[in-house]
């Protein structure tokens, strides 16, 4: 008998899929639920798959994995797609298709399967991934075959007594893990509707959140958070604890129109609370102790990494390539940032780094100024030639010229 080992949220689709699989393949059902800091109590999710058919459900806590060696690298890569989305649910999705693979290995299964649709970013990201680590695994994603909606799967799984925690009246789809959550579907899939107060968990309402504003010190050493406000905790409790305290300032949220990977424009809403503070204060102190030329080329290809994370790239030579040009450029990125959280506003408010490459004697206008306001003379001679002249000249950093020589 064909076995298949398939990654359960525990949610509708993956709940469905178990007795689908089964009763299509004839196949023994194993499932695979990986705890990314979502939060849920996963012994009640292992009984879940129990009970509608698996026949083992594998539970792993990989929170420690997942922070340390998929959200840091994305943090001190600048990774954020297209100026806004820090990359949740797709950063968590190479590390899915790793574990399934390994138990696949473990339970000799030859498949695996998932519970992505067919028009999502995410069927490409663990399809993609899975056969990156071992080409000769087969991947079946249900959702692509069996041709129903939401209310038929609603309707699927009462005709098998499957309980999921969506009805008709709560239709929305979410993922959470320790980075962030995803909410999508319902109303929601009207780019003209406010998104209803009831969509979010991990952040307040700004009319809701306290008048006062809080701060907080976030302290990095070689571009890896370390300490918030002068306490040291482990990568997982400090975005566990910022998520917190940003959440109760209502700071995270975030509606956007995105440019899927398969080529359609989705209105997504996401809570990142702890990744919008940890990504203002990671590239603050960047921009503060790294060099102006260093810093635009590692900002042009933030970029890049953000959109190979995002399009499930993640197991390539070129996302290791990156993480070692990254690596390189976290050397000096050491200090201290300070944010306001203020009724959904993140600002930075201050910065300090025995790296920083700000003087403030070279900066500052009164008193105690060192700055040799006669260097400017350079720079206008050199920018200040007119074009014809420019042309028949050579001009020399220090601004004295000849004349062009022919060489």
């Amino acid at each position: 008998m064909e076995r298949i080992v398939l990654a359960y949220s525990g949610g509708l689709d993956t709940s469905v899929a178990i007795p689908w699989l089964a009763e299509r393949f004839g196949a023994e059902v194993i499932t695979a639920t990986l705890d990314l800091g979502q939060g849920k109590e996963l012994d009640e999710i292992r009984e879940r798959a129990l009970r509608a058919g698996a026949r083992r459900a594998h539970v792993l806590d990989v929170r420690e994995e997942f922070g340390r060696d998929y959200i840091l690298p994305a943090l001190q890569a600048g990774a954020v797609y297209e100026g806004r989305y820090p990359l949740a649910t797709a950063l968590g999705r190479p590390l899915i298709a790793k574990k399934l693979v390994e138990i696949a290995e473990i339970e000799d299964a030859t498949a695996i399967a998932h519970g992505c649709t067919g028009k999502g970013n995410d069927q490409v990201r663990i399809d993609v991934s899975s056969r990156a680590l071992n080409p000769k695994i087969k991947v079946i994603a249900p959702a692509r075959l069996w041709g129903m909606t939401r209310p038929d799967e609603i309707e699927y799984a009462k005709a098998r007594s499957i309980r999921v925690p969506v009805t008709a009246q709560n239709p929305y789809s979410t993922d959470s893990n320790l980075w962030g959550r995803s909410i999508e579907c319902g109303v929601l899939e009207d780019p003209w509707t406010e998104p209803p107060e009831d969509v979010f968990t991990l952040t307040k309402s700004p009319k809701t959140c306290p008048d006062t504003p809080a701060y907080v010190e976030v302290e990095f050493e070689r571009g890896v958070p370390l300490k918030v406000n002068g306490v040291a905790l482990s990568f997982v409790e400090l975005v566990d604890s910022l998520s917190t305290i940003a959440g109760s300032h209502g700071v995270g949220r975030i509606d956007m129109v995105e440019n899927r990977l398969v080529g359609i424009k989705s209105r997504e809403i996401y809570e990142a609370p702890a990744a919008v503070v940890l990504h203002a204060a990671h590239k603050e102190l960047e921009t503060f102790v790294i060099p102006k030329d260093l810093e635009r080329v590692k900002r042009e290809l933030s970029l890049k990494y953000a959109d190979l994370v995002y399009n499930g790239l993640w197991f390539t030579p070129l996302r290791e390539a990156l993480d070692a040009f990254v690596a390189k450029t976290q050397d000096r990125v050491t200090g201290v940032v300070r944010l306001k959280l203020f009724k959904g506003s993140c600002t930075v408010v201050g910065r300090r780094s025995p790296f920083a490459l700000y003087e403030h004697a070279l900066a500052t206008y009164d008193t105690g100024d060192l700055f040799d306001h006669t260097a400017a003379e350079g720079f206008i001679k050199i920018w200040g030639l007119p074009v014809e002249t420019a042309a028949r000249k050579r001009v020399t950093p220090l601004g004295q010229s000849r004349e062009k020589t022919g060489v």
